[in-house]
């Protein structure tokens, strides 16, 4: 990809992609698909997983440094190993999915599963879900959707969701979850896929200033939330998110 002949509206797609990805990694998740559409539409689905990369983890590391002290790291190694099952399965397994059907069940599994944590947010459960099976059945499908498309913001919303972290526990633990995710995922994408090479490189360094810029904006805002909207807002956005999809 020749950086010099992208034309102006991807530009403006994808620096609108990287301001929200950065309001997102602040701590106000629930957006990230649409952050994902849209660079689907400046560069494509398969070259923008490789541009996306890099913004993720510079986001992942601001989320990391400023919500440090509130992470659970117990939650973190629960679900960690069966993303990286997920991962390795989406890697070398992918090609064999029809990436139209797929992207259409995924909507619709997240959308039923938002309108159940609607449910448990109007009448709530009377213990959150602690079988292995529910860590390890999301866990893979959060690994395997954010190789895929980057698209593991939904799902792992939902799990935490679930576990009905308050929210600055929620930003800190999901913040180290997708920082070691997407460390992880790198090689893959460099020798596997090779969507990260050097031209793809140079559009994510000039996309980084308005990420910043997105980074803050969004670490003011997420002050102002109490935490039982903080829940709310998670639950109205992955369920938009979703619908989002069917456009994609």
């Amino acid at each position: 990809m020749d950086v010099g002949n992208i034309p102006f509206l991807s530009w403006l797609l994808a620096g609108l992609g990287a301001f929200l990805l950065g309001v997102g990694k602040s701590g106000i998740k629930g957006i990230a698909v649409f952050i994902v559409v849209l660079f689907v539409y400046a560069f494509g689905a398969r070259t923008s997983t490789g541009i996306v990369m890099p913004l993720l983890i510079v986001g992942d590391i601001f989320a990391i440094v400023y919500y440090n002290k509130h992470a659970n790291w117990s939650y973190v190694f629960r679900i960690i190993p069966w993303m990286l099952i997920g991962v390795v399965l989406a890697t070398y397994g992918g090609t064999f999915f029809n990436e139209e059907a797929f992207t259409l069940s995924m909507a619709l599994l997240i959308l039923v599963t938002t309108g159940l944590m609607g449910y448990w947010e109007i009448r709530p459960l009377s213990q959150v879900p602690s079988h292995w099976s529910f860590a390890g059945s999301l866990g893979i499908l959060a690994g395997f959707t954010t190789m895929i498309g980057n698209l593991a913001g939904a799902v792992i919303n939902i799990y935490f969701l679930a576990l009905r972290l308050p929210k600055n526990i929620f930003i800190g633990t999901t913040a180290y979850v997708f920082f070691l995710i997407n460390v992880f995922k790198v090689p893959f994408h460099v020798w596997v896929w090779e969507t990260i090479q050097w031209e793809s490189l140079q559009i994510s360094l000039y996309l980084i200033p308005v990420e910043l810029l997105g980074l803050l904006f969004g670490v003011r805002w997420v002050k102002y939330i109490p935490d039982t909207n903080y829940r709310r807002l998670i639950l109205i956005l992955t369920g938009l998110g979703s619908l989002a999809l069917f456009f994609k």
